[in-house]
């Protein structure tokens, strides 16, 4: 016969009393509100686990432990020690104030496991972000007297994983060398000792992806897709060989451009007028929204707020075009109720709100603000301008929100330099683009050698009245032993200038320039300057303008650039003499063989006309090798040359040409080394009767009066180097002339224009 098994039942507590052990800093009654056990009820021993748990959840204590004996419960607690002081051992890249801002375990606080372990892992991310993903941290405890410990965090840093190699595939129209370009990640190289782009940083990687995708977009790719991205690490993991897959897809033009409106009050033909995106162009995002900006400001213009551009595209797969229609809808009326400013600490207030072309109360215009905020990018005073709006205190109103974070915008350089012929020489220079806050630019140099004392001070208010509408000035005084020509010269400048744009892409500035001259004649020098001496000091004043156009200004065209300078000056208002200057200069540069070779040509030119007095060395056009190269400054142009004499004279007129060539010279693009081809044709010439005159010491003459081309062919370095952009240029004169002074290397800052 079966024996029938008795029945288990949950075993029960009755607690009539609660007795806490073992805690010092937290109450009694804090721990029984976590427990949640009431004198008299009755309690399972799953309840007291779930007790239990709930005790040492709350991150207090370091042991719990749950007694029952009898009617009475015991909870004996060990608390957490307190945190005595927090140290980083190991680390040398980052520093400890740095990563005592990253973990959250303070001194003077309960030291908890879960958040010291956090901490390492933040600590550890930290790394990451500089590419060193082999780091690791490790928090250790060391106990002291009273409960407390010492919280340290043995860090080991680990070698960067570099990015070894980054490749593309899917790619026709353009090599992987272009692209590579485009990224802000940079292959490891010779130099990764003082390039960081190489390391490998997931958010970094992100953002390349969108370069790319910007990159394809402005060239008319607008089916292009990255499809993947494979990061493979090594086996060292020291290094990542990344790869892109793309897909670009066809390149588009333009086709059709139209402008329509269903509003009774706009005049469509007038608006289509104003379009300057033609048929065939390559399509970019950039052309069709200047285009909008521009109907958007017509409509301002023409009293009609609240319309809307919005742009309709239509794809043509036959002929690979896009037709543009742009509608003129009726926006919501929203207005701006306040701009809020927050973040700029020395920059006032006025220097971002004159970026807006809106005022509080003004229609709101979605684009208009993104413009704005892109102008206050462009200062180049925050390290980080973020611009939002956000629902004012009616739905009809917005609130621009514009947070910066300001970054040093001065610079103090000392340099100095030393030769055997001319000794020591001390530079010292300061300049500083927000001057005071005030989004003001001011400089001064003082240059001390042998040869030269210079002395320049700049100042210039880029935002008058606030408009655009730049008002300045410079003065500049200079001396000079001049030791080629063994004559010395003292010059001095005093030039207000207005500044104000006059189109889209153009500007003009206005200027009144003082110039002050003296040769101090001293001895061994040739008739021409001596005679010149002879007239001591002169002043000239003149007015002057200068018409500047430059391509650039809204960035259309990715591939090519052109700018155009034309100023004048006229002297005879004061001063000593009358004359007419006149400069001009054409640049144009385009891109060919798909972006890899960079082609530049630049004319340039000036004339100087007297009808009162005659020009003087100091006033006449002298180059040197940035005009020109594979010449000394002085080294071409008029000169007299006879018994112990040869006196660079300069002339009143010049004119060069430059043609040059960059392209690759096969190095990987982080070295930023690149090579180029230059032949230069110009000539300095002109001098007038008069001055040739002054010649009287027999045997000794001037040469080269007439124009006379000079012709150079060379070839450069570019290196984008850590002191900044280097150039240098090797040259040999094919035409030159046995009084010339030729120059066959120099270096220079590399500048583009």
């Amino acid at each position: 016969m079966a024996t029938i098994p008795e029945i288990a039942y949950a075993q029960s507590y009755v607690f009539n009393a609660v007795s806490i052990e073992g805690n010092r800093r937290v109450e009694p009654g804090t721990i029984l509100s976590y427990a949640g056990i009431a004198r008299g009820d009755r309690v399972s021993a799953a309840q007291l686990n779930d007790a239990y748990q709930r005790i040492l959840g709350s991150g207090l204590f370091e042991t719990v432990e749950i007694i029952p004996q009898g009617s009475r419960l015991v909870i004996r607690v060990v608390e957490y020690p307190t945190i005595n002081r927090i140290a980083f051992e190991g680390n040398k890249r980052i520093k400890d104030e740095d990563l005592a801002q990253i973990v959250q375990s303070q001194s003077r606080r309960v030291f908890s496991p879960r958040v010291a372990e956090a901490d390492a892992q933040a600590v550890s991310k930290a790394y990451e972000v500089q590419g060193r993903l082999a780091a690791r941290v490790s928090p250790k405890v060391i106990r002291r007297s009273d409960n407390r410990v010492d919280l340290v965090f043995e860090v080991f840093e680990g070698g960067v994983a570099e990015v070894e190699r980054i490749g593309f595939v899917g790619n026709g129209q353009y090599s992987d060398r272009r692209l590579r370009r485009v990224l802000d990640t940079k292959q490891a190289g010779l130099l990764r000792a003082v390039i960081r782009k190489d390391t490998f940083i997931e958010d970094r990687v992100e953002f390349d992806k969108q370069l790319l995708r910007d990159f394809y977009s402005s060239r008319g790719y607008v089916d292009f897709r990255i499809t993947g991205i494979n990061a493979e690490l090594s086996q060292e993991r020291d290094g990542y060989f990344v790869t892109f897959n793309v897909e670009e897809g066809q390149q588009f033009t333009v086709g059709e451009v139209s402008v329509t409106s269903d509003l009774s009050e706009v005049d469509s033909d007038l608006f289509g007028s104003k379009i300057r995106l033609k048929r065939g162009k390559v399509y970019s995002p950039a052309l069709v929204e200047n285009e909008i900006a521009r109907l958007e400001k017509l409509a301002v213009n023409e009293g009609l707020n609240f319309v809307r551009v919005e742009p309709r595209v239509s794809r043509n797969d036959r002929d690979l075009t896009l037709d543009i229609e742009f509608q003129l809808v009726r926006g919501e009326r929203i207005f701006i109720e306040r701009i809020d400013i927050e973040g700029n600490t020395t920059t006032l207030d006025r220097v971002i709100r004159r970026q807006f072309e809106v005022v509080e109360g003004d229609p709101f215009n979605p684009r208009a603000i993104r413009e704005s905020a892109e102008r206050i990018r462009a200062l180049g005073f925050f390290n980080k301008a973020d611009v939002d709006a956000r629902e004012g205190s009616s739905p009809q109103q917005v609130v621009i929100d514009v947070d910066v974070e300001e970054k040093p915008t001065g610079s103090i350089s000392l340099g100095g330099s030393y030769s055997t012929a001319n000794g020591i020489g001390v530079t010292f220079a300061f300049s500083e683009k927000n001057f005071l806050g005030r989004g003001q630019a001011f400089s001064f140099k003082i240059s001390n050698a042998a040869e030269s004392q210079q002395y320049g001070l700049r100042f210039a208010e880029p935002g008058l009245f606030g408009r655009d509408l730049a008002l300045g000035f410079q003065l500049g005084y200079s001396e000079t032993d001049n030791l080629n020509a063994d004559f010395d010269t003292v010059t001095g400048i005093f030039q207000p200038f207005l500044e104000f744009p006059v189109a889209e892409q153009a500007r003009l500035q206005l200027r009144y320039t003082l110039d002050y001259g003296h040769i101090r004649n001293e001895t061994d020098v040739g008739d021409i300057v001596t005679a010149e001496a002879a007239e001591g000091e002169r002043y000239d004043s003149s007015l002057g303008y200068t018409y500047i156009f430059d391509s650039l200004a809204k960035g259309l065209d990715p591939n090519t650039r052109y700018r155009f300078e034309f100023g004048q000056d006229y002297a005879g208002l004061g001063g000593d003499t009358t004359f007419v200057r006149t400069n001009a200069k054409a640049i144009a540069q385009t891109r060919i063989m798909n972006e890899e070779v960079t082609l530049r040509a630049t004319l340039e030119g000036g004339a100087l006309s007297y009808s009162k007095g005659n020009s003087r060395v100091t006033d006449r056009f002298l180059i040197g090798s940035d005009i020109m190269r594979g010449f000394t400054y002085g080294g071409i142009g008029p000169r007299e040359v006879g018994t112990g004499v040869d006196d660079s004279l300069g002339g009143n007129f010049y004119a060069v040409a430059r043609f040059e060539a960059e392209f690759p010279l096969g190095l990987p693009e982080e070295y930023g080394i690149s090579g180029g081809l230059f032949y230069d044709v110009g000539s300095v010439w002109g001098l007038s009767d008069a001055t040739k005159n002054k010649v009287t010491t027999p045997g000794n003459k001037v040469v080269s009066t007439g124009f006379d081309a000079r012709h150079v062919i060379g070839f450069s370095i570019f290196w984008d180097s850590a002191l900044g952009p280097l150039r240098l240029n090797f040259s040999e004169p094919l035409v030159k002339r046995k009084y010339d002074e030729t120059q066959n290397f120099n270096l220079t800052i590399s500048t583009q224009f």
